[in-house]
């Protein structure tokens, strides 16, 4: 069975790892929102309605289910480096498939290839990062790992869209970049410090059982937290799949830059609030993003409603602001009440529920802008989420009388 080393001394070859495994965290980000940008060039080019993008996009969870289900704990017993050089491979596989698409398949095989690597490689990384932390400091680790998640996914899509805007082949050029920056990754990878001392070194040895639960004691608790995770990526994957579309129906706005900015300032935002924000308690952080959601939406109506980026600049600040006190609350009140025998399984069942959050809404705003209208549609999406933050308050604020 594959242990973890002990603790070492901090050198120069310690943190030389620790900055290698930030940064192929935020490299694997970067790659799953490269394509939002993309998405109205796509739907011209394949000449394809707004919902088989938008399914594109959400066929992404399709890998992230597959990473969680099957692969969630396999870098535990295989080891983080070669764990990491697997999944720069299926990314790599993933972006391929990007650059030489000529039929929408190509596009749903190269979504659902990156989801899988994302979701793999942000496991291993993240707890590659934990393991090269001291013991007494996984708080700092964790907010390493969310803030350079949130700059990999701003830097990926701001990037994709200078270059669709600005430079020749918008449909490829970026990915022949990626694929670079893949190399130079791999190749950096393979000479940083692995922190699984006895690796398996056989594919019979590793297991792939999935474990997905919650214990009925702590059932009535984990609702506030799943309902918080759900409605949290909700807006993300909102503003990932559909906030093209929405610049270009309501404010006549068809650049990729300004789609590509406008999301990386949604993770920008977040990125921020990860590491300023005080710290507070977990349930304290989530009902805070909870409270915020609400307006957030509002404000997101009044842009598209106003036609006005100034308000859709404001409307995603606050977003990101939101998302993040949300998400980072959500995911320490569900290690809290996870017992530690049991902390996989409940963090597997937490995950489920971003990643469910983060994909149908999407794609139910999708249809039903095709029956009723972009604006009506999003009314119902922002409606939906406000009556979940309201619920999830209710609950959370009622499991915490009954804990006190």
């Amino acid at each position: 069975m594959a242990t973890k080393r002990p603790w070492y001394q901090a050198t120069l070859g310690n943190q030389a790892s620790l900055f290698a495994a930030a940064a192929l965290l935020g490299v694997i980000y970067a790659g799953s929102t490269i394509v939002t940008p993309l998405y109205p060039l796509y739907q011209r080019a394949f000449d394809v309605s707004e919902v088989t993008v938008t399914l594109v996009y959400a066929t992404y969870v399709i890998g992230n289910l597959g990473a969680l289900f099957a692969f969630g704990r396999v870098s535990d017993q295989a080891g983080r480096r070669l764990v990491s050089l697997l999944v720069l491979a299926v990314a790599g596989a993933s972006t391929v498939l990007f650059l030489f698409a000529v039929h929408p398949a190509m596009l749903f095989l190269g979504r659902a290839a990156s989801g899988l690597a994302i979701g793999v490689g942000a496991a291993t990384v993240t707890a590659w990062i934990a393991d090269l932390y001291p013991a007494d400091d996984k708080a700092r680790a964790s907010r390493l790992a969310a803030a350079v998640n949130l700059v990999g996914l701003a830097v990926g899509v701001v990037a994709s869209g200078l270059f669709a805007q600005f430079a020749p082949w918008p449909l490829r050029l970026v990915y022949v970049i990626y694929l670079l920056v893949l190399l130079v990754s791999a190749a950096v990878i393979a000479r940083t410090r692995e922190t699984i001392e006895s690796p398996v070194r056989s594919g019979e040895q590793v297991s792939l059982r999935p474990r997905v639960g919650v214990p009925a004691d702590a059932r009535m608790a984990f609702v506030a937290p799943a309902m918080t995770a759900f409605a949290t990526f909700a807006l993300l994957g909102f503003y990932a799949a559909l906030v093209p579309n929405l610049l270009a129906h309501s404010m006549h706005l068809r650049s990729p830059a300004v789609s590509g900015a406008i999301v990386a300032e949604l993770f920008a935002a977040s990125a921020v609030t990860v590491m300023a924000a005080p710290m507070l308690s977990a349930q304290a952080t989530m009902f805070i993003g909870l409270w915020l959601l609400m307006p957030s939406l509002a404000l997101l109506l009044w842009a598209q409603v106003a036609g006005s980026i100034a308000v859709l600049v404001v409307a995603t600040a606050l977003c990101g602001v939101a998302s993040a006190l949300g998400f980072r609350g959500s995911l320490q009140e569900a290690n809290r009440i996870a017992p530690a025998e049991r902390r996989a399984e409940v963090l597997s069942a937490y995950l489920l529920c971003c990643y469910s959050g983060n994909s149908l809404p999407a794609v139910g705003v999708s249809v039903l802008s095709r029956q009723i209208g972009h604006l009506w549609a999003n009314v119902i999406f922002a409606a939906v989420s406000a009556a979940l933050a309201l619920v999830a308050l209710a609950i959370g604020s009622r499991a915490r009388r009954g804990s006190d």
